[in-house]
């Protein structure tokens, strides 16, 4: 059962508890991940799209898991490989011997978190069947649109340093997501933590033995978004984020700046972080707060400058630094 009844579901206040206990629900199978699981919640929060990103063995997989299992909501996952089939991913017409028509069989996609793995071994034509249901949340077989459960995340991940044989994300699919983060390796005592849980008997693969509970429901997060949705913005806010954004735009550094629709998704995620931190109204340091995750992913280096070390994050933040504050 949720933690919330249907009765206190839409008290703002009673729905962010639930989704704060989330780390600590979650911290019991994953050690010393609060960024990215923040970052998951306010995706959730927005209806949005996450891309982690991080080497082997970091537990992204274990960390989309053990969000579902906390949110007591379905999750599927698809290991993307370059023989994957778009059909794979979204489902197809199967023929029914029985009654000799064709029935629709679901894929993957009809799930709550979609954990898409290794999204960058998959070629394009298998990456593009994702952006129907990303964007518009449903998926169109055969000319019938077939709406997605909601709520609906696509939690994909990629790997920053094997490149061989992976098909890197276009723009337009990566502006789909609406945050990036980046899964590092733990520090020495969160490390020394996993080896001494998994000493203890921890399985990764059974998250009810490993304590792991449902602490919020459908319900909290619809109470959760309906507040957001009330979270003012002054014109000051909607001035200054349209300013980093348009900074990117002609920073000398890149060759692609941050579009209209990364200016909205960044006042989203400030919007959300505003409401998780206590406030129904958003500053600036929400601003600077979410300005990473939301746009590393949206900008594009000039070959130049990522040969000097450039890189996104760096660029974002000098833009940070010069880009006036409002008071």
């Amino acid at each position: 059962m949720s933690a919330l009844t249907p009765e206190t579901a839409d008290h703002p206040d009673r729905a962010r508890t639930s989704l704060e206990a989330l780390r600590t629900e979650i911290a019991k199978a994953v050690v010393g991940q609060d960024p990215a699981v923040t970052g998951l919640v306010v995706a959730l929060l927005c209806r949005g799209h996450v891309l982690l990103e991080g080497v082997p063995g970091v537990a992204k997989t274990l960390l989309v898991r053990a969000l579902a299992a906390s949110l007591e909501l379905d999750t599927k996952r698809v290991q993307f490989t370059p023989d994957l089939m778009p059909s794979d991913v979204t489902g197809s017409l199967v023929y029914d011997t029985r009654t000799s028509e064709f029935s629709f069989q679901q894929g993957p996609v009809f799930t709550n978190l979609l954990l898409a793995d290794e999204i960058n071994r998959t070629p394009p034509k298998t990456q593009s069947s994702l952006l129907e249901a990303m964007e518009e949340r449903q998926v169109t077989v055969d000319g019938t649109p077939r709406p997605l459960p909601e709520p609906f995340l696509v939690a994909a991940t990629q790997n920053p340093v094997e490149y061989e044989g992976t098909y890197p994300l276009p723009e337009a699919q990566l502006d789909r997501f609406l945050l990036k983060l980046t899964v590092p390796l733990p520090t020495r005592d969160d490390e020394i933590s996993v080896l001494t849980r998994h000493a203890a008997g921890f399985d990764p693969r059974d998250l009810t033995a490993a304590g792991v509970r449902p602490v919020a429901g459908p319900e909290d997060l619809e109470a959760a978004r309906d507040a957001v949705a009330k979270t003012s913005v002054s014109a000051e806010i909607a001035g200054y984020v349209v300013d980093i954004c348009r900074a990117t735009r002609e920073s000398p550094s890149l060759t692609l700046g941050v579009s209209p629709r990364g200016a909205t998704a960044l006042l989203s995620t400030a919007r959300a972080w505003a409401w998780l931190t206590g406030r129904d109204y958003v500053i600036p340091d929400d601003v600077k707060a979410l300005a990473l995750p939301t746009l590393r992913h949206r900008v594009q280096l000039r070959p130049e400058a990522e040969m000097e070390g450039v890189t996104p994050d760096s660029v974002i933040t000098a833009i940070l630094a010069h880009v006036p504050v409002p008071r």
